[in-house]
């Protein structure tokens, strides 16, 4: 069973008809006895990042996902949940994340030509750093849908996947049994699909 985190912000009830269009069980909940009873977990996320990294931790979310990460639980965040893995972020100042990830959370108007429209909106495509078991049934230049303002910087070591938006902008993550997603699989067809498929196959 997949855990679908539940602390205030995300697209919680669209991912989780997603894992039942899939065939996948998921289950939306604030829980810490049915996260640490599920065999993944997933984080999503919308919104500013203060606020959600504020919700974990006043929930005593934050600590336990940590405990989670640390027994080699699969996790993926999505959107602003994989912004939240990051160390920090300069959105509106300057806020701690989870630490899951080595890096930082930046303004993409730090890097995108100026005139581009942000936030970024709309379908672009991926192009892979290196392979990995969530794409495994994603291809070079597949197509998913993006919305942000701020993208995940200082981390390449653990960069899977870029998009281009007039500079490259990080897609995806990976470091060991953490992985993120900046755009919405949810809202990706059938690539998001697909990825959501390698999700809850993992260790299967």
């Amino acid at each position: 069973m997949i855990a679908i985190v539940d602390y205030g912000v995300g697209n919680l009830f669209s991912l989780k008809s997603s894992f039942s269009f899939i065939g996948a069980e998921a289950s939306v909940t604030s829980s810490p006895e049915e996260i640490r009873n599920a065999e993944k977990i997933l984080l999503p996320g919308v919104g500013a990042f203060s606020d959600a990294a504020q919700k974990l931790r006043d929930s005593g979310l934050a600590d336990f996902l940590a405990d989670e990460v640390k027994s080699g639980k699969p996790l993926l965040g999505i959107c602003l949940g994989m912004q939240l893995l990051f160390d920090k972020s300069y959105e509106y100042g300057e806020h701690q994340g989870l630490g899951f990830i080595p890096g930082s959370v930046k303004p993409i108007s730090d890097v995108i030509p100026a005139g581009l429209k942000i936030p970024q909106i709309g379908w672009n495509a991926l192009h892979f750093e290196r392979e990995h078991p969530l794409f495994k049934y994603v291809k070079e230049g597949d197509h998913v849908y993006f919305v942000h303002s701020y993208y995940a910087a200082d981390c390449a070591p653990a960069v899977v996947a870029t998009t281009d938006y007039g500079a490259p902008l990080t897609a995806a993550v990976a470091r060991d049994n953490v992985m993120g997603c900046q755009f919405h699989p949810e809202k990706s067809g059938n690539v998001g699909l697909g990825i959501l498929k390698a999700f809850a196959e993992m260790g299967a």
